[in-house]
């Protein structure tokens, strides 16, 4: 008799190749999430980073201006030729705090500085080290990814019917540095507003849209405000109006401290008090302005008045 040959298997089975399909459905579905996870963990570690070099500039201004801090904004001065400042690669109308600490730092905010009044809101920041990696289209100078906490740091607004600021000057040896937030990831007067009335992003910053994320978001309000306490926009001084912090990454925002460190926070543990459909309350129980006043306690926010 002849032997039988072995017959070979060319290919699989529909439910072995079903099976397969499961399988690596199966592996991506696990994986997945672990990659979405390590990337915006990635993200946020890059935005630390960035945070704690901007964080230079803040004792080097200090240190060239007699030990007084860098204000939200300088104070609105006459003649006009007054409120043109240096920063750095150029001139620009009185600039925002980042302009300033990257000016003393020897880092420029943006390429093209004006020092145009009528452009004072239309800058552009392109320097990556002043973005947030996770929004990166966060680039408006006034629109701003980062709220500087001005109400204690340096309030140069004039106080209402009168000629003197709000709270500047303030000097860096009056500060609780380690305890005293200097700026934080800023959803700007978006923060008052409930969750799902919230508006996308826009970085036109000549026009204003209460609801938009990050609208006047280069000034971050404190937890607690109170009545004749001034908000982040000067020209929208309501409950509604007002700023916080952002908890972009995962439920947390990054803080930068005066001392120079950055911690990932929410936004109870900084003292502010959420409610039940996202907005962030001006005044409630439980708010405190610990981490904001510069002396660890829970000061009110310097009066308007």
């Amino acid at each position: 008799m002849g032997r039988r040959l072995a017959v070979g298997r060319g290919a699989f089975t529909l439910v072995e190749l079903l099976v397969v399909i499961g399988i690596i459905a199966l592996l991506i579905g696990i994986l997945l999430p672990s990659l979405s996870a390590a990337r915006q963990q990635a993200m946020q570690v890059a935005c630390m980073s960035n945070m704690r070099q901007i964080v230079i500039g803040w004792s080097m201004y200090a240190d060239a201006h007699k030990g007084a801090i860098v204000p939200a904004r300088p104070p609105k001065r006459s003649p006009d030729e007054l409120n043109v400042y240096p920063v750095g690669n150029g001139e620009s109308w009185r600039p925002r705090w980042h302009q300033l600490m990257g000016h003393s730092a020897g880092m420029y905010v943006m390429s093209n500085p004006s020092p145009l009044q009528s452009m004072e809101n239309a800058g552009v920041i392109d320097n990556p080290l002043f973005l947030c990696p996770l929004v990166p289209e966060y680039n408006s100078v006034r629109h701003y990814a980062f709220g500087y906490n001005h109400q204690f740091l340096g309030n140069a607004r004039n106080k209402v019917g009168k000629s003197t600021p709000i709270n500047f000057p303030v000097k860096i040896s009056r500060i609780a540095a380690a305890q005293t937030v200097m700026f934080a990831e800023s959803m700007g007067t978006a923060a008052g507003k409930p969750k799902g009335a919230r508006r996308a992003y826009n970085n036109d910053g000549t026009t204003t849209d209460n609801y938009a994320m990050a609208n006047h978001g280069f000034t971050l309000d404190p937890p607690r405000l109170t009545a004749d306490s001034d908000y982040c926009d000067d020209n929208n001084r309501a409950p509604e109006h007002r700023s916080a912090p952002d908890p972009r990454h995962r439920g947390k925002a990054n803080v930068a401290f005066c001392d120079g460190h950055v911690e990932a926070m929410t936004l109870e543990e900084l003292g502010y008090v959420v409610n039940a459909d996202g907005s962030v309350a001006a005044s409630a129980p439980g708010a405190h302005n610990r981490f904001f006043s510069g002396t660890g306690r829970d000061d009110d926010p310097p009066s308007i008045y």
